[in-house]
């Protein structure tokens, strides 16, 4: 029997599935969070000259912690309660699934660059505080200090203003008025005094990029140095695999921006990518995972970005009175530029 040739490659796609994305032009991509435009071309640059995937992350991220991007990534901003600035950073290999990342870095500038070095040579995914910086010292990275006058000065402005805001809770004394030490009540035998439950919610800005080459491999990265007077110690949802960014080549991306203890609670940007892997499109998935977390917390800041293996991408926030619009960077062959695009919360 004779097939006929109209017959047998639909036949085929049928088997094989969709084309790869990149035989529609809109491959590769590039998505970070905030209009963050340096780290976009500085990304988009290293893909042009023959860099991978976590070459162009890396890239991305360490631009804006060179830049120091809104204060919020990079050295010499949001000094912890001791005035020191430390910093949180990932990056995750959509290919081989594996992930390097630090939290509570002290002392060295290149966060991004040390999570690579603990990607590329440890079998483990996330070193954290002192024994990071050793890390990364052995792996060549300076040792410096991360102040600046203006971290300086915030710190000098909060003591001022009575350690307002911080992020204790049920102490003495009374942390929405005063400064600590900080203790339990239970230990300072004041049973029968009930305290304030005060709770803040201050808007930050973290770096998440995504980038998928044109060969289809993906992977994403986070760098950022955390809320300003957090207790010492704290890590956010940063350097968390699954919450502050995931990849996989073989459906997509995701990553997270905002307040990183309440999205570390629901691993946001894994649950895009497995709501992208259901069939979800990329601007469905982030909002599913917006709604997710409002159910429990209403009032959160928080945005996630996405993106899938056809170059898609979507965007998703949290409506407050004074976050309405979540800005994000795009760049792809379909744009002659990065382009800043914005997306209403829901």
């Amino acid at each position: 029997m004779v097939r006929k040739p109209g017959l047998f490659l639909p036949l085929l796609l049928l088997l094989l599935g969709p084309a790869p994305a990149r035989s529609i032009g809109q491959l590769p991509l590039i998505l970070n969070t905030w209009p963050f435009r340096n780290a976009t071309v500085a990304a988009w640059k290293t893909l042009a000259a023959g860099g991978s995937a976590l070459d162009a992350v890396e890239s991305g991220c360490a631009t804006c912690e060179q830049q120091q991007c809104d204060g919020s990534v990079g050295f010499g901003g949001s000094p912890d309660e001791s005035a020191e600035t430390t910093l949180d950073a990932m990056i995750m290999d959509g290919t081989t699934m594996n992930v390097g990342a630090v939290g509570d870095l002290r002392r060295i500038k290149n966060a991004i660059g040390v999570a690579r070095k603990v990607l590329e040579h440890t079998t483990h995914t996330l070193l954290a505080g002192e024994a990071a910086t050793k890390f990364a010292e052995s792996m060549g990275f300076i040792n410096e200090d991360l102040s600046t006058n203006v971290s300086q000065a915030l710190h000098s402005d909060w003591l001022a203003r009575n350690c307002q805001p911080n992020y204790w809770k049920n102490v003495i004394p009374d942390s929405s008025k005063y400064c600590g030490p900080y203790k339990p009540p239970a230990i300072l035998k004041r049973d029968g005094i009930t305290y304030e439950d005060t709770a803040h919610s201050y808007s930050h800005d973290t770096i998440g990029m995504i980038v998928i080459h044109k060969m289809g491999n993906i992977a994403a990265g986070t760098s950022t140095n955390g809320i300003k007077f957090k207790i010492p110690g704290r890590i956010g949802d940063s350097p968390i695999p699954g919450s502050g960014a995931y990849a996989d080549d073989m459906v997509g991306a995701a990553a997270a921006t905002g307040d990183g203890d309440i999205l570390m609670r629901f691993v946001p940007s894994y649950q895009a990518v497995e709501y992208m892997r259901r069939g979800e499109n990329p601007t469905t998935a982030c909002e599913k995972v917006i709604s997710r977390i409002q159910k429990y917390f209403p009032n959160f800041f928080g945005a996630v970005i996405c993106a899938n293996v056809t170059g898609s991408y979507g965007a998703a926030c949290n409506k407050l009175s004074t976050f309405t619009q979540f800005h994000f960077m795009v760049y792809n062959p379909l744009k002659s530029e990065p382009t800043e695009e914005k997306v209403d919360c829901i």
